[in-house]
């Protein structure tokens, strides 16, 4: 095992992981009823193929890829389609969901996976994983079909298994290596082969002992590698520099220096789909926080609520002040506990009244900490004075584009100034504005 090198900035946030890390992964049982949106990936949303009152079967498509970045959307479940409507989701917004009744039967589609599925050839493996609809599942939720396919006269030198899980509270990732690192490691020998990759190194937190031990014993060639416990060393951008010793230039992809990562839960997907023929219906979530009764990892369909989720971790222990969908540094709080667990679903957090409190801000007091932990090298106080006082062309000139939306400036600010909220509000101007026809 190799300790590699840090990354400039970061910082040290207390991990709270200690009261579901270990906590065996349980299964949640699906619901009476999901809703399953049809976004659950970066891009566009599917486009459905079954209408009101159909009959589906569990790992049936029912909504197709549409466009050139998308994903099929299958049922996790055997039942009903009882609508097909707007719906609560993560990101906030209403999204177009398919809400299916479930019969209780579990009858399954017509499988098509294969007992060696590394023998298959490049080709296939990515036509299967693009069919069984697996995306990013660390939160960005790119098609990982998409990804795995380098430009034209790109050679990739390393495929990079993230282990990482460097945001607070966070132990699914973990959880998986300990409970399934088989599967992973053959999602990554599947990706590497039909991306081309020439070497997989999977990295994880320096901190993750028992997630190593899982692993030596059957990694074989594959490297593992242990990063700095400094948030955000899960960032893919940090990932690369550390493991690789190259820098991702600014605007660039990591294709460009000959890279390519991959979450945990994204490898575990790819190897079910590819040997067992189950697409990606389910995924591990981890629910804690200080107004969960009793924190766990649960393995959860796709379509479950929150509701659902806190129901099956006893409740709340006390009132919540908010409750918090995709981690504690970068996760969005929700406003309806309808909201269902979608494919980027990493975690969800129920925090304290005490927990959630935000402090009031105060005047900047240019102490510059926030350009000290900024691992994107970029100046967040200016950033924020851009995006508060509408100068998108000049956010833009200072890299906005680049920030990596860790928080890690605003969990740093004496003063607790809205930094990432307004940085944010700039790069989506700016995104915005270049998405207009000239």
């Amino acid at each position: 095992m190799r300790r590699v090198r840090s990354f400039f900035g970061g910082i040290h946030p207390k991990d709270a992981k200690k009261s579901s890390s270990s906590t065996p992964i349980q299964h949640l049982s699906a619901p009476e009823t999901l809703v399953v949106p049809l976004l659950q990936h970066a891009g566009l949303e599917a486009k459905p193929v079954v209408a009101k009152g159909d009959e589906v079967l569990k790992g049936q498509v029912i909504a197709e890829a549409h466009g050139a970045i998308s994903a099929p959307v299958h049922s996790p479940v055997s039942g009903k389609v009882l609508a097909i409507e707007p719906r609560a989701h993560q990101s906030g917004h209403s999204i177009t969901a398919i809400v299916i009744e479930n019969d209780g039967n579990d009858a399954w589609v017509e499988r098509n996976g294969h007992s060696d599925p590394i023998q298959l050839d490049a080709k296939t493996i990515i036509e299967r994983i693009s069919e069984a609809g697996v995306v990013g599942m660390g939160g960005a939720g790119f098609p990982t079909a998409l990804k795995l396919v380098p430009p034209k006269g790109i050679t990739l030198d390393y495929l990079i298994i993230n282990g990482c899980e460097c945001d607070p509270y966070s132990t699914s990732d973990a959880r998986l290596l300990i409970e399934y690192p088989e599967d992973i490691i053959l999602g990554a020998q599947l990706m590497a082969k039909a991306s081309g990759a020439r070497k997989i190194v999977i990295a994880l937190a320096e901190t993750a002992s028992e997630a190593y031990a899982a692993l030596k014993e059957k990694a074989g060639s594959i490297e593992i590698v242990t990063m700095p416990s400094k948030y955000p060393g899960g960032g893919e951008k940090q990932v690369i520099q550390c493991v690789t010793g190259r820098e991702v230039p600014s605007g660039g992809m990591p294709h460009q220096v000959g890279a390519l990562v991959q979450n945990v839960a994204t490898a575990w997907t790819v190897a079910r789909a590819l040997r067992d023929g189950e697409p990606s219906i389910s995924r591990v979530v981890t629910v804690t926080g200080g107004s969960v009764a009793q924190p766990q990892n649960l393995m959860v369909p796709m379509g479950a609520s929150l509701e659902d989720l806190i129901q099956a971790t006893g409740g709340f222990s006390q009132r919540p002040g908010k409750v918090v969908m995709g981690g504690a540094m970068m996760g969005g709080a929700q406003f309806d506990l309808q909201t269902p667990v979608i494919k980027t679903t990493t975690c969800v957090l129920a925090f304290s009244e005490a927990e959630s409190r935000t402090p009031d801000a105060t005047p900047c007091i240019k102490c510059a900490r926030c350009v000290d932990v900024c691992p994107a090298q970029l100046l967040p106080l200016k950033l924020e004075a851009f995006g508060m006082n509408e100068r998108f062309d000049d956010a833009r000139e200072f890299g906005a584009l680049d920030c990596i939306e860790c928080g890690a400036c605003d969990f740093i600010c004496p003063a607790k100034r809205p930094l990432l909220q307004y940085i944010r509000f700039a790069k989506m101007e700016i995104i915005a504005r270049d998405k207009k026809p000239s």
